[in-house]
């Protein structure tokens, strides 16, 4: 059975220019990212990664090159309001640093993105209720940010990154605040919605352990993609440290 493309990235770019300098974030990338799969995306400080989640929620727009969402190509996708519907329909997002509304409660947090849509209070009610299920957090749902842990945070903002169903998720460090045994549940969680909802996921990160949890490494240096490795369950974690071993000794020299 052939892979369903969602992101077909060509030769993606992305030059910042000032006065003094100008900076290649980007050179030339090329991948795809298909349905149902998590893609992590490792590489040291300054390697692109950021630029890439940027480009790929249409956040920034690329220097050169095409990127197709389910085989089509918008030029304007980069422009409002397109770039706004584009994102409400696509992505859902999800940071290091939470980004909850303190004021608003687990269910509110959650419900914002469908209140947003014009959503009925009806649907909203039906479809908050089956996330918070979803991520375990039922019993906490009139609880308010600061009443929470960050593991809880955390999956207040994925349940908000997912309320909407989108087919992509972009998410970067979403376990770069939280101890060991809490970035497992997180990372589980998020392995959990993918597979239920058959969602598609691209995950920064600098954790080789976080990496496993993916379908698809690839390794970034200097705004290139310089390795991809397929997980497969055995001595993922050796190879895919070793291999960020070797970037980290690239950056340095």
């Amino acid at each position: 059975m052939s892979k369903q493309t969602v992101l077909d990235i060509k030769e993606l770019s992305k030059v910042y220019k000032s006065e003094q300098q100008q900076v290649e974030a980007l050179k030339g990338i090329s991948f795809q990212l298909y349905q149902g799969e998590m893609v992590a995306v490792m590489g040291t400080s300054g390697s692109g990664k950021s630029t890439l989640l940027n480009i790929l929620g249409a956040l920034d727009e690329p220097t050169t090159g095409s990127i197709k969402v389910n085989g089509k190509y918008s030029k304007e996708m980069f422009q409002e309001p397109q770039a706004s519907l584009y994102r409400r329909d696509n992505i859902g997002f999800i940071f290091q640093s939470f980004h909850l509304l303190k004021d608003l409660t687990v269910e509110e947090n959650i419900a914002l993105p469908l209140i947003l849509k014009g959503v009925t209070q009806e649907l909203i009610t039906t479809k908050v209720n089956q996330v918070m299920e979803l991520i375990g957090l039922t019993e906490w749902k009139s609880h308010r940010p600061v009443q929470l842990s960050g593991g809880q945070q955390q999956r207040v903002a994925i349940g908000r990154a997912i309320i909407t169903e989108p087919p992509i998720i972009l998410a970067d460090e979403p376990t770069g605040n939280l101890d060991f045994n809490t970035s497992v549940d997180i990372l589980t969680a998020l392995v959990d919605t993918k597979t239920r909802l058959k969602q598609s996921i691209l995950l920064v990160t600098h954790d080789p352990h976080v990496a496993t949890y993916a379908d698809r490494v690839l390794f970034f240096h200097d705004g290139c993609i310089v390795d991809e490795y397929e997980c497969n369950a055995h001595n993922d974690l050796e190879y895919i440290l070793e291999k960020f071993k070797l970037i980290t000794k690239r950056q340095v020299i």
